[in-house]
């Protein structure tokens, strides 16, 4: 019988547990506090696949507990936190909302599972970066003196398109692989030190904006493709008049 290590469970663990106070702070119309927790469950997802691959301990067993406690994390719980604090005012629109972004990343967890994957990239926004963004949007607006719950278009518009974002096919970057030379890592290490630095001085703005540049980044990079492609004919038909012209 195949031994595993205790370490990346009690990490997953402790994300489920997380997720499970967020979801109590939220009911309890307690959204700044219940956000926080999201940030530790996040903390702990990306701590537990760290340690299953350096311990050599990754396994069907720990794949399948992770998504199920991703499922509470990153998808029931942040989903009750944006109808408590966006959706509830718009009644049963928001209900429905809410229960969109949980299919959603039930199809999102469900298709990673079965699906074989570039270890470079996500495909869809990830559940985990999905939770993060509602997450810093709380308490972004919390920091900016906002009442909850807040009606406004945008939010709701943000939580559809994160929904959306999740079981797109567009391909998200994934840090698990990242390699760097010993010359890259020189001015690398003290740039990620500024970096935190600058996060840690203001989490409440900083959180917010990495969050949703990070889940921007697919759809602008596809769009900048679209309109690459649109452009190249008109551009080569161009060029090819000027070098007839030259004849």
């Amino acid at each position: 019988m195949r031994k595993t290590a205790l370490l990346p469970h009690l990490f997953t663990t402790g994300n489920l547990l997380a997720g499970f106070f967020a979801l109590m702070y939220a009911l309890s119309g307690q959204i700044t506090p219940a956000s926080w927790a999201l940030f530790v469950a996040i903390v702990c997802d990306i701590l537990d696949g760290r340690l299953a691959r350096l311990t050599r301990s990754t396994s069907r067993f720990g794949m399948e507990y992770d998504s199920l406690c991703d499922m509470v994390s990153f998808g029931v719980a942040p989903s009750l936190l944006a109808y408590k604090f966006a959706l509830e005012p718009y009644g049963r629109y928001g209900w429905l909302a809410a229960f969109i972004y949980v299919a959603c990343t039930a199809l999102r967890l469900a298709r990673f599972n079965v699906e074989e994957l570039p270890h470079k990239y996500f495909k869809g926004l990830p559940s985990p970066a999905a939770a993060g963004l509602l997450a810093g949007t709380v308490i972004f607006l919390q920091h900016l003196g906002a009442t909850f719950p807040v009606k406004h278009l945008a939010l709701l518009l943000l939580i559809y398109s994160v929904s959306f974002l999740m079981i797109s096919p567009w391909p998200y970057p994934s840090f698990k692989v990242l390699r760097f030379s010993e010359r890259q890592m020189s001015w690398l290490l003290p740039l990620i030190v500024v970096l935190f630095a600058i996060m840690a001085l203001e989490p409440e703005i900083t959180l917010f904006w990495a969050f949703l540049s990070y889940a921007l980044w697919a759809p602008l990079r596809q769009g900048l493709g679209f309109l690459v492609s649109q452009l190249r004919p008109s551009l080569m038909k161009s060029k090819l008049n000027q070098e007839l012209k030259k004849i």
